[in-house]
């Protein structure tokens, strides 16, 4: 039986064949979101790259093909209902949601995406 392809691999594997207008950026959030700590680790989880801490999911990208002109982070750790961020959009019991539409806009609110990272992984 072939060995299952690493995190890491299946991650590029997804992002070569990735067609998505906003490819760009999202090559952008993804250092972003991993910048927020050393100990990060990317996988693909529900059909997307996704973050997490010692295997406690943190972030995923959305829906890829929900919409063309748009990127979604969903945010599903429990602390992030603690997380008071004018970037969060939601009330859901459980999580909540960035959208983001361009370079100009990730980068805008890197510093922000940065500090919820951190925030939820703080002890």
């Amino acid at each position: 039986m072939p060995a299952k392809p690493s995190d890491a691999a299946q991650v590029a594997n997804y992002m070569q064949v990735l067609d998505h207008p906003l490819k760009p950026e999202i090559e952008r959030l993804r250092e972003i979101l991993k910048s927020a700590d050393a100990r990060l680790s990317e996988r693909i989880k529900w059909n997307a790259p996704s973050y997490h801490l010692e295997g406690v999911d943190i972030v995923t990208f959305g829906p890829m093909m929900r919409r063309k002109e748009e990127i979604l982070l969903v945010f599903h750790h429990p602390k992030i209902v603690e997380v008071s961020s004018s970037l969060l959009e939601g009330s859901y019991k459980d999580r909540r949601l960035v959208t983001l539409r361009s370079l100009e806009e990730v980068e805008e609110k890197a510093e922000e995406l940065v500090r919820i990272m951190r925030e939820i992984i703080s002890p």
